[in-house]
């Protein structure tokens, strides 16, 4: 983040009840992504003046929707994202993330750093389809994107 951007940051993620539960790990993962995602982010609403912003996750007819609020509370801007850009790099995430955990039990290194390597381009394309469906409503880095996305990949995830 640069200097004097700590305004435009998330300080809080907060999952609404249309998400539903699931098992025990995939709530551990969950915890986890929106920890990351606290941690260290770049989110800047286009044409506010400044957070930091508490941002709010349901869905809605299988859509996605971003309520942003200022810390206090107040309402900054809601944004409703459709997921179907996103279904088919998700379900590529899933399976070559299934092919690396499996990979992890018996492959060779060099096989090990290959499908790990295809699995973060698939993340990336990921975090770029959603820089690109944010722009002009969310500016984001590609790290606070890469973020962002893995949380919404958690969010398919059943364990």
């Amino acid at each position: 983040m640069a200097a004097g951007s700590s305004n435009f940051r998330l300080c809080d993620v907060v999952l609404d009840d249309t998400i539903g539960r699931s098992t025990p790990d995939v709530e551990h993962e969950r915890a986890v992504a929106i920890f990351d995602l606290i941690e260290e982010n770049s989110f800047e609403p286009v044409g506010h003046s400044g957070g930091p912003y508490r941002l709010y996750l349901s869905l809605v007819d299988s859509k996605l929707m971003l309520a942003i609020k200022s810390e206090a509370g107040e309402d900054v801007a809601t944004h409703i994202l459709s997921l179907t850009p996103f279904r088919r790099t998700i379900k590529d995430y899933f399976m070559i993330c299934e092919s690396y955990y499996e990979a992890i039990r018996s492959a060779t290194p060099s096989r090990i750093e290959a499908i790990d390597m295809g699995r973060r381009g698939i993340h990336n394309e990921g975090s770029q389809t959603l820089m690109d469906r944010l722009q002009n409503k969310i500016r984001l880095d590609f790290d606070t994107a890469r973020r962002l996305f893995t949380l919404i990949c958690v969010l398919y995830w059943r364990g």
